[in-house]
């Protein structure tokens, strides 16, 4: 039987990610993935700088279009347009994203096995035994579970979230004319339900259209997703994908391991609470965790993890619980010079939400705000946000 150095459950950015990083450290690689790529994945698909940054070495980034405008709105009302010299943003089909991302990892020397789901993960002095649906079992001396928030590696290591959220998207294939008026730009709206936004991501003939709000928040999401493609003049299109997922954001105290069993990415709740972007936090954590293992340091991930991502968690954090109480604020703000600039700052990676929240300036406007009485939604507040 070959006992692998390393088995990585999941093949998306943080699973892909660690592989590479531990192939490329020399350690013998396996990803199992219970799909077989390129495969569909619900998800916006808008790659951030730090994104970028992070596969530059890897793989050439397959965007379908490059966002140099934004249009932001308050529940269809407030219009405005702001628009940068380079894109801000890269769109992106997981499908073809995921993929390329896997043929690196086994050009760096991992293995891919697909079409295959992992069923238990067991440990025993001897290492990690991973128990497939076909009735297989794989032996590991450690194990990087990236196979999302309700995977298997996420119940063994005993991951807590604080945050649970409703996304629902449509996949819409749109006529040429549509693709030209979206071309080059996104529309980001914020929601009637307190904490929730939409958007309309363009991706060449298509266009990636959803609302994300608060989980218990179900059939006010699926209203404000009917309105908006109303708005939008697109309730008549036969959408190629209509799919919905929950995401997680990690308690504080959450466990990112136990014992030789890691966890990345998804699978870790690691994910910006405000935006819920998670592509960057998969890539970054996972190459972290890959490379702890290369290293034969197991703590240093968690230690990495708690220095570089928790603190940008925890202004997003921060932000969420102002934007659930004054959208009007956050839409006021985008609109003048200073924040539209910190907006891309943030899109490009050459500053966090984490340094931003950390200037005087803005620590004394949320200070400030507060002390101001929230807007009256007739929502109550999403539970533990008080604990922000």
């Amino acid at each position: 039987m070959i006992i692998w150095d390393l088995v990585v459950v999941g093949g998306g950015p943080a699973g892909l990610s660690a592989a590479h990083a531990a192939a490329r450290g020399g350690l013998r690689t396996l990803v199992v993935e219970r799909a077989t790529h390129p495969r569909y994945k619900t998800c916006g698909g808008g790659l951030i700088g730090i994104s970028l940054d992070e596969v530059a070495d890897r793989i050439e980034v397959p965007a379908e279009d490059r966002i140099d405008r934004v249009t932001i709105t308050r529940d269809g009302r407030r219009e405005f347009t702001r628009r940068h010299a380079t894109a801000v943003l890269s769109m992106v089909r997981r499908e073809e994203f995921d993929d390329r991302l896997r043929a690196a990892a086994v050009a760096a020397g991992a293995e891919v096995r697909e079409g295959v789901a992992a069923r238990a993960v067991e440990q025993d002095p001897d290492g990690v035994r991973l128990r497939l649906a076909d009735g297989d079992v794989v032996r590991a001396s450690t194990v990087i579970g990236a196979d999302g928030s309700s995977g298997i590696t996420a119940r063994h290591v005993g991951v807590t979230f604080r945050q649970v959220d409703l996304g629902l998207e449509r996949e819409l294939p749109v006529p040429p004319a549509e693709q030209e008026r979206w071309r080059g730009r996104l529309l980001l709206d914020w929601g009637p339900v307190p904490g929730s936004y939409a958007w309309v991501f363009p991706k060449g003939d298509r266009l990636t259209v959803g609302v994300i709000a608060a989980r218990g928040e179900g059939e006010r999401t699926r209203a404000y997703l009917r309105d908006f493609l109303a708005r939008l003049g697109l309730s008549e299109v036969t959408p190629e994908h209509d799919s919905g997922h929950l995401t997680r954001c990690r308690a504080d105290d959450s466990p990112l391991r136990r014992d030789r069993v890691l966890v990345a990415g998804d699978a870790a709740g690691l994910l910006e609470p405000w935006s819920r972007e998670g592509i960057s936090y998969a890539l970054r954590s996972g190459r972290l965790a890959g490379e702890a293992v290369a290293a034969g340091d197991l703590d240093g991930y968690e230690r990495e993890v708690r220095r570089l991502l928790v603190p940008e968690m925890r202004a997003g954090h921060r932000l969420l619980e102002v934007f659930e109480r004054r959208p009007e604020v956050f839409h006021a703000l985008l609109a003048s010079p200073p924040g539209w600039r910190m907006f891309v700052r943030f899109c490009q990676g050459r500053a966090s939400f984490a340094e931003t929240l950390a200037r005087r300036p803005v620590r004394a406007a949320l200070a400030l705000l507060d002390r101001l009485p929230a807007r009256r939604s007739g929502v109550a507040p999403r539970p533990g946000a008080g604990g922000r």
